[in-house]
Order: structure tokens, then C-alpha cells, then sequence
């Protein structure tokens, strides 16, 4: 087992030790683990048991996080571990966000050795995905640094369940974030994943308002349980007034998955009324994703109208912007991320292995 110093803890009166790192403030006796799993109790302090080791690394579509405003159709080499401080009953993930065995690391990789990686590959960014890097801050930060070293950026596709002290350190090391808001009531967050809704917002307006992270949002859509047209109103209305009209919204298709197979797949129907309520309430770029939906994919030019980048799932079929971001059309400048564009990555999904280096 790897382990490495945890940040974000204190030491309690009753001798117990307090992790911060989430809002969950798991207080753990010697020995005991907090409920994400990877992060325990190791004398006076926490460690995470994690550090340096991966489920596996991928080149991946940015698009796939998914991120439409960052470095449109750019490689991204995409890595995670174990664990999660959520319990979704829906996770899409779950065979490595719920694992508690060890033996799902089978990649070892410090960060020195993930940066050369990405530069090897051609990899524009670093995402730390797959399962929540909150759990794995500290090799996440320390892996970042190296990526910001060598002209990597990178990428955090996360829950956002996060302390407040922790979010402060950890977002400043990430040039974008994917932050999966599950639901607009408190009450799909207790029942159905085990945390609360107000610290995923407090984060958003943090990373939004207080940092210079780009951010898009991401809501699976899951029938009967957050897909209802007052729900999407009620938040794509907060979205708007709280964060900015220019966030990038997803709206993505659930399929039966862990412990919710019961329920029938997203139907179509309502990723597209949904992003017509969120466009109705003000914002300009809400996009639908796990199914084949050209209009739903394409980045429209909020000046003219006219499609400024045009995608079928993660596949650009028409890119219409300057370097800097701007309508090729109108000079309307599109908010986000972006640079020279060449040939798209496409959907490709290409496995790399990463020779084994000590972690630090």
C-alpha cells in the first residue's frame, strides 16, 4: 500500500482525528477509515492510501469530460484511482468509485511521470476523472504542479463536495472543472447520493466568482428523480443569476446502471425540453450529451446565432472560431478556453501505460 501525508485534518478532543477535506468531517479513532475509503486515520494524522497509484490512463476526447469550451477537440490524458466521498446509487462509474480493492490500481505513476506522459502523447491536459479527485487532492495538486511544468493544463472532473479550506488549494491548481451537479433538491442529494446540495453550491460560486478555473456544469438526467421541467427552471435559473449566464450547461442521458437498473434509459425528449428551459431562463450555451444530437452539441455564436463549433457526441464536424475564441463569422468572442485549432482528436478512447516510477 502507498501511502502520503493527508492534508486538512485536526486533531479533536475526545482524541479522535477530524478530516476537513469534505464536508462529511469523518472522525476517525487510530486505524479507522473516512467514508470515501482511500483516506485514514495513521497515528496523530491522515493519510491517503492512494497517492501514485492509478485505475488505469487513457487519451481521451476533451469533449468526453465533458468540457466544450476548453481547447475544443484536444487529447486529454485522463486518469483516476479508487474510492469516492459520494454514494451514488446511480453511479456510471462505480467498479472504480466504489471499489475498496486495492488490486483496481494497476498503474503506478508519480507526477512527475504523468506530466512526461501527456507531453509524450501530445496531450493538451491532464483530467483527474473517472472517480472524484477530491478524495486524491493531494496527488492531484502535486500532479498538476508537474503538468503546469512542463505546459500541460489541467482538468478536475468532480462532484465538488469539498471543504472549504481544501477547495481554496485545490481549485487553484486547475485550469477547468467539470463539477457534476446530481440535482437541484437537497433531498435527491440525501437519499440518493449521501451528501447535501448547499456545500456543491458554495463550491461553484467559489470556483466561479473567486478563481480562475473555467467551468462547465454537468447534470445527469435520471427519469422521475431530477428530470422534472420545475426542477431544470429552478436551476438553470439559479445558474444564471448566481454564477453567469455563459457557464456551459450539460444535460446528459442516464442509463441503468449500479443500483438503479430498474429505472429506463433518459428518453431524448427530455434532454431537449430541458435545454430549452435552460435557454429560456437565460443561458447561451446548454448542451446534451450520450446521445447522438447535433443540435444539442453544437456551440451556437450568442452573438449571431449562427453554429460557431458543430459536434455529433464527442466527434467536430465544423469549427467556425479564431484562435482566440471569436465567431468566425460575427467576431462575437465565445467565453472559455481555446487556442489554435488543428485536427480534432475525435472519439477515440486509446489506453496508455505509464512506466512504473517510485512515488514520492
Amino acid at each position: 500500500m502507498t501511502t502520503h501525508p493527508g492534508r486538512w485534518w485536526h486533531k479533536l478532543d475526545d482524541g479522535r482525528v477530524q478530516c476537513d477535506l469534505c464536508p462529511r468531517d469523518c472522525k476517525l479513532h487510530e486505524g479507522q477509515r473516512g467514508a470515501c475509503f482511500v483516506r485514514a486515520r495513521d497515528g496523530d494524522g491522515i493519510v491517503l492510501t492512494t497517492y501514485g497509484r492509478s485505475s488505469g490512463f487513457c487519451i481521451d476526447p476533451i469533449e468526453k469530460k465533458p468540457l466544450n469550451h476548453f481547447y475544443p477537440g484536444s487529447p486529454v490524458l485522463s486518469f483516476g484511482t479508487a474510492g469516492c466521498n459520494l454514494a451514488c446509487k446511480f453511479c456510471q462509474n462505480w467498479d472504480i468509485s466504489k471499489s475498496r480493492e486495492m488490486d483496481t490500481l494497476m498503474d503506478r505513476a508519480s507526477p512527475e511521470a504523468i506530466a512526461r506522459a501527456a507531453v509524450d502523447t501530445g496531450a493538451r491536459s491532464v483530467a483527474f476523472t473517472y472517480n472524484d479527485p477530491v478524495i486524491f487532492a493531494e496527488y492531484a495538486m502535486d500532479a498538476a504542479d508537474a503538468c503546469h511544468a512542463a505546459g500541460v493544463a489541467t482538468v478536475a472532473v468532480t462532484a465538488g463536495y469539498i471543504g472549504v479550506e481544501a477547495r481554496r488549494e485545490f481549485f487553484a491548481k486547475m485550469d477547468a472543472a467539470n463539477v457534476d451537479l446530481k440535482a437541484f433538491t437537497d433531498e435527491f442529494y440525501v437519499k440518493l447520493c449521501g451528501a447535501r446540495l448547499g456545500p456543491v453550491l458554495d463550491a461553484l460560486r467559489f470556483i466561479h466568482h473567486e478563481t480562475d478555473c473555467w467551468l462547465e456544469l454537468t447534470t445527469l438526467l435520471i427519469p422521475g428523480r431530477n428530470d422534472s421541467p420545475a426542477e431544470i427552471e429552478a436551476m438553470s435559473s439559479w445558474i444564471a443569476r448566481e454564477l453567469s449566464p455563459d457557464v456551459p450547461v450539460h444535460f446528459t442521458a442516464f442509463h441503468p446502471d449500479y443500483k438503479m437498473t430498474d429505472l429506463q434509459r433518459t428518453p431524448p425528449a427530455t434532454l431537449e425540453r430541458s435545454r430549452e428551459i435552460a435557454r429560456a431562463q437565460g443561458l447561451r450555451h446548454v448542451y446534451t450529451g450520450n446521445v447522438h444530437d447535433r443540435t444539442g452539441g453544437t456551440t451556437f455564436c450568442p452573438g449571431c446565432g449562427k453554429p460557431a463549433i458543430v459536434r455529433d457526441w464527442h466527434e467536430i464536424l465544423s469549427y467556425q472560431l479564431t484562435d482566440d475564441g471569436a465567431c468566425g463569422q460575427c467576431g462575437t468572442v465565445i467565453p472559455g478556453r481555446f487556442g489554435k485549432f488543428g485536427r480534432a482528436w475525435g472519439s477515440r478512447r486509446v489506453p496508455v501505460r505509464i512506466a512504473s516510477v517510485p512515488a514520492r
